[in-house]
């Protein structure tokens, strides 16, 4: 995954995969999503992204489930 900002448009670009794009949908004002012929997400795009979305930082936190979830999974 990787997330482009443009700061001459205050645009947001996240990037799952590098499938094609098959087809754009608009899913609310200014936010509108890549699918690949499958229906599958490709691409988000926010325009307005500091207004929309209040990009101001981005971080990223990987979520892991406790220890105990990890070994009924493994029984």
């Amino acid at each position: 995954m990787k997330v482009k900002y443009f700061p001459d448009t205050d645009t947001a670009l996240i990037e799952f995969t590098d499938k094609e794009v098959y087809e754009t949908k608009e899913i609310g004002e200014d936010i509108y999503i890549d699918l690949d012929q499958h229906g599958n997400l490709v691409n988000m795009t926010i325009e307005h992204a500091k207004a929309k979305a209040g990009l101001r930082e981005f971080s990223y936190q990987e979520m892991v489930p406790p220890l105990e979830e990890k070994a009924e999974q493994v029984a």
